[in-house]
């Protein structure tokens, strides 16, 4: 018999797994969160969000509360492949976007924002064994106050790369391992060594710009995301070297060689750390086989591994976790439709491919030889091409998978545009909630979804160049269907939509 029981449980406490507990709180549950740690991590990671992901937290009322600015996100108007630059400037549609924020900040914010909505949140409870049953999953629990079992009707796994979860179902993780020896610190760079646009004049070397370079011998990287504390990093393309704790001057002698023999002037960084100062022995690219096992669903790292480079890893993981909440609160609210559960995989899984792909891709774009300058060349050539800059543009953000959500409507599988209504509203504010929203603006579908008012928020608005006459937008963002006019076929259309992601009609 297990001590407690739970509807939901995750195991994990990172930004995605928290992310998750939000969304399912929002829907009226109050899942088990379990993490190993003490409290919030503060080790360095990312930096920032990039891509569509900036947008989701928009509908959340997010963007603003996190980064206390008033007006709504822009996109971005460039952004970095491999190094190389890529200009969106003037591009209609543009779905890139990009917001500062480190990580421990953002898990900070996360967890506040779960406690605030009721989450129960457990540091220091670390998942220690699991075993599924017919009706639900039974975990075991360490906690510093003595062992205990949990009985989960779903469990999460949200707990990184090296996953117990996902080893413990036996879902497979294929993948490959980039001969790569990666080195990254923060440091303290003079100020006179600092130029204007963010980059660093190294003596002997010469400039060394914000982000990635390709050098002959390697890959160096500078970003000064905080005042007076960069990130200095390189990339050799070489195998593992001995597993032990990264100093400073091995970050020096590698950057020696990367840099043809130019001693790098930097020094430790100053102030109060965290600071970051690690190795990547070997790059791993891995995607999990499949995304659920019964009772057991994977999030975030458990499902999805590679490289950091541009920034993918939150704009994947975090969009994962905001397909999953509402289809997860539905299975557990009772009113889901059959097979809605099985679409986070049909859906999401596809997305992780295209991040292997790129990411992959940039990699093998770093890497030294002549070869890989000529395709460099040639690239940089293409990505001066509008519709190539667009086409970089969708992969990056996360937005050239289109879902297939059963209409043919060109906004339907795709994130719902940033419209303003005419009372001036946002569609982004009407998702706040994360409940469904059927935007009737041309006023004539109302009544064909009354039936599902308990589910979906029914909301009449005129919207000036209107996209459509109406559109069912789900919590996630996505459009389920939209139609330009009205009549009998669209009517019925809609109401196909509605049973197809939120169930039967309400009787009476």
């Amino acid at each position: 018999m297990a001590d407690e029981h739970a509807d939901i449980v995750i195991s994990g406490a990172g930004p995605n797994g928290l992310m998750l507990a939000c969304e399912l709180a929002l829907a009226g549950l109050r899942p088990v969160v379990l993490d190993a740690q003490p409290g919030p991590n503060s080790e360095p990671k990312a930096n920032g969000l990039v891509g569509q992901v900036v947008r989701m937290l928009d509908m959340r009322g997010l963007y603003q509360a996190f980064t206390g600015d008033a007006d709504p996100p822009e996109p971005s108007y460039g952004w970095i492949f491999a190094g190389m630059t890529l200009n969106f400037l003037g591009m209609t549609d543009n779905p890139m976007y990009a917001m500062l924020l480190p990580q421990p900040r953002l898990v900070r914010l996360l967890e506040k924002r779960a406690r605030d909505l009721g989450v129960d949140l457990r540091w220091g409870h670390e998942l220690v064994g699991m075993a599924q049953e017919p009706e639900s999953v039974v975990l075991s629990v360490s906690s510093p106050d003595g062992d205990y079992r949990l009985a989960a009707v779903y469990l999460v796994g949200a707990d990184g790369g090296r996953s117990l979860v996902r080893k413990t179902v036996g879902i497979d993780f294929p993948g490959s391992t980039s001969e790569t020896v990666g080195r990254l610190a923060h440091v303290h760079v003079p100020d006179e060594l600092r130029g204007a646009d963010g980059g660093v004049d190294i003596p002997g070397f010469g400039r060394l710009p914000f982000g990635h370079t390709r050098l002959d011998n390697g890959g160096a990287i500078f970003a000064e995301f905080e005042p007076g504390r960069a990130l200095f990093g390189t990339i050799e393309f070489e195998p593992p070297v001995e597993d032990k704790p990264m100093s400073f001057d091995e970050l020096r002698d590698s950057a020696r060689r990367v840099l043809g023999g130019v001693t790098v002037p930097f020094e430790e960084p100053k102030g109060p750390g965290p600071h970051a100062l690690r190795r990547i022995n070997g790059q791993n690219t891995r995607l999990a086989e499949r995304y659920r096992d019964g009772r057991v669903l994977l999030l975030g790292d458990a499902a999805h591994v590679h490289s950091p480079m541009g920034g993918p890893g939150l704009n994947l993981g975090l969009q994962d976790a905001v397909n999953l909440g509402w289809k997860l609160a539905a299975h557990l609210s009772g009113w889901a439709p059959a097979g809605l559960l099985d679409t986070y995989e049909s859906e999401r899984h596809p997305v992780g491919q295209r991040v292997m792909m790129q990411s992959l891709t940039q990699t093998a774009l770093m890497a030294p030889g002549p070869e890989v300058a000529a395709a460099r060349a040639l690239l940089g050539e293409l990505f001066t091409i509008p519709d190539v800059a667009k086409h970089m543009a969708g992969l990056l953000a996360g937005s050239d998978v289109r879902y297939d959500v059963g209409d043919d409507h060109p906004l339907s599988g795709r994130l719902v545009p940033d419209l303003t209504l005419e009372d001036g509203r946002r569609v982004a504010e009407l998702l706040h909630d994360a409940r469904p929203v059927l935007l009737d603006v041309d006023g004539a579908f109302a009544d064909a979804a009354r039936g599902w008012a308990d589910r979906v928020d029914i909301i009449g608005a005129a919207i000036a160049d209107r996209p459509a006459a109406a559109l069912l937008i789900r919590p996630d963002g996505y459009v389920a269907w939209a139609a330009d006019t009205f009549g009998t076929e669209e009517e019925a259309g809609l109401r196909t939509g509605l049973q197809r992601w939120f169930g039967p009609a309400s009787r009476g």
